[in-house]
């Protein structure tokens, strides 16, 4: 089986609504092949989509400024929040964790003031991360595939860890249920997270408070598509089969 490597993409600048995100990628100096996958930080695609909002043009409403008096936020920071939200599932202990308009569970909404210049601004997720990641796919020399990253918390677990939140050109999950284990049984719930592992395998190599905004990652060719695929919206899990919200 072909090693998993995975290498930082250095010195991208500061990213700026309009910017050539795919060609800064393209031209930093590493090599990527037609099978790799590149792996991109959900802040500077948002960035270059111009999802960056100040908070002072946010207009906080009654439902806002009840919630974060509660919770002790900003108020047009929850307004932020609810505008990028379909449902609240849970506000407490300072903590908002919301359904947003891609169908994602999440804490605010990924709603974000890390790393964006100046203090009185915050970034959105992309409007369609799947429909990003196949915008730098077409963008990028070769077409490698594309995952999005963004830093998710896990219930039950301590930390974050990466996930994708979009890709292109890359099998979300790898279905392995009806094959049998080395012992001949029948697997009955092996799907495995390509893109979520794909894009933690990213953030391992990436230093997410300078400019590695980017990883290529090797290895995953068998993962490769030459359609640009389902994309992340694959591994959102059913509401039908959703236990806990």
């Amino acid at each position: 089986m072909t090693p998993l490597v995975a290498e930082p993409v250095p010195g991208l600048p500061e990213i700026g609504a309009g910017d050539d995100l795919a060609g800064l990628i393209a031209g930093a100096g590493v090599p990527i092949g037609a099978r790799d996958v590149v792996v991109v930080s959900q802040k500077v695609v948002s960035k270059a989509e111009g999802r960056v909002v100040r908070l002072a043009d946010v207009a906080p409403g009654p439902e806002a400024r009840s919630l974060a008096e509660r919770l002790g936020k900003e108020p047009e920071l929850v307004q932020l929040v609810l505008d990028e939200s379909v449902e609240v599932l849970r506000a407490e202990r300072g903590v908002l964790i919301v359904r947003t308009r891609h169908g994602l569970v999440c804490a605010n909404a990924g709603v974000d003031r890390s790393n964006v210049p100046g203090s009185g601004s915050a970034c959105l997720l992309p409007l369609d991360p799947d429909a990003s990641a196949r915008r730098l796919r077409a963008a990028l020399p070769g077409r490698p595939a594309v995952v999005i990253a963004d830093s998710f918390g896990r219930a039950w677990r301590l930390g974050q860890a990466d996930v994708a939140i979009g890709c292109a050109g890359l099998a979300p999950l790898d279905d392995r249920r009806g094959s049998a284990d080395h012992e001949g049984r029948i697997l009955e719930a092996s799907v495995d997270a390509i893109a979520d592992q794909a894009a933690s395998a990213a953030a391992l190599v990436r230093d997410k408070a300078g400019r590695e905004a980017a990883a290529i990652v090797r290895g995953l060719e068998r993962f490769v598509t030459d359609d640009d695929g389902p994309g992340a919206a694959a591994i959102i899990r059913p509401r039908a089969e959703d236990l806990f919200t």
